[in-house]
């Protein structure tokens, strides 16, 4: 089973552990103190509505579950040849794609996850390159056990769109993440997402459908998930299923139809 909220939270708490005054203590007083009469909670994924349903502050109060929206047209599928062509990247080779703000700095963004995830597939799955961006390659890079590019700091969303396009899949291995913007840009780039099974990846992957979930942070699980996406025979419905339901659940005239929902709900509801 996943782990709970709080086990999160507190795993996460020791991991970035603060000292001298308790500033959260004393926030979280004066919102106890202040905050006496429910307010309407939007979140993007069920599992920070969840969290929402779990604090001593905010449980009893209304919580609607709306995705951020993502600008489709913006974000959509380039021909794969073509994209690989553009950034000079291999054609005849699968490529996994990593990426996140830090690069493999940031623990709750899991990338030594995922570099256990690739020790299970070494000699499991043949001309595999992995593609990084978010980061410079390092002066002494890590031997992932496959050849590894290294994309840097993309600055614009047609290079990052480019770059969804060339992949076969991208891996989302966050230890913790509420909506991942990454993967929103991704499905919509027509490209599988693979991730766990926790936070917020449930709400934007269907699994075995538009990608795959793994149990969580179980590395050999999350290597089984990019093998499976690899080597699917149905890698072409995976890519349409991935655009469609980006399309059905992003697009921002849909978003704003569900908050104008939510606001008519509250004030209807106001006296």
């Amino acid at each position: 089973n996943p782990p709970s909220n709080v086990a999160l939270m507190n795993a996460l708490a020791r991991d970035f552990a603060e000292s001298g005054f308790d500033l959260n203590r004393w926030t979280w007083k004066r919102k106890r103190k202040h905050w006496q009469h429910p307010i309407q909670i939007v979140t993007p994924s069920k599992w920070l509505a969840e969290c929402v349903r779990e604090s001593a502050l905010m449980r009893d109060w209304p919580v609607t579950v709306i995705p951020n929206p993502i600008d489709i047209e913006r974000w959509k599928p380039v021909d794969q040849s073509l994209a690989r062509q553009l950034l000079g990247l291999p054609k005849d080779v699968q490529l996994l794609l990593f990426g996140a703000a830090g690069g493999s700095s940031d623990p709750r963004k899991g990338f030594d996850l995922l570099k256990s995830a690739l020790a299970h597939l070494h000699n499991e799955v043949d001309g595999l390159e992995l593609v990084i961006f978010g980061q410079l390659k390092p002066e002494c890079p890590p031997d992932l056990g496959f050849p590894v590019h290294y994309a840097g700091h993309l600055h614009d969303d047609l290079s990052l769109r480019i770059l969804y396009c060339a992949a076969d899949a991208f891996v989302l291995p966050s230890r913790q993440d509420n909506f991942p913007l990454t993967g929103m840009e991704a499905l919509a780039c027509a490209t599988p997402v693979i991730s766990f099974d926790t936070s917020g990846a449930p709400s934007m992957i269907e699994h075995l459908k538009t990608g795959y979930l793994a149990k969580p942070f179980d590395t050999t699980d999350l290597a089984a998930g990019i093998k499976w996406v690899l080597e699917s025979k149905n890698i072409r419905s995976l890519c349409t299923l991935a655009r469609e339901f980006a399309v059905k659940n992003f697009a921002p005239e849909l978003i704003a139809a569900k908050y104008a929902s939510v606001y008519r709900s509250v004030l209807a509801n106001k006296d």
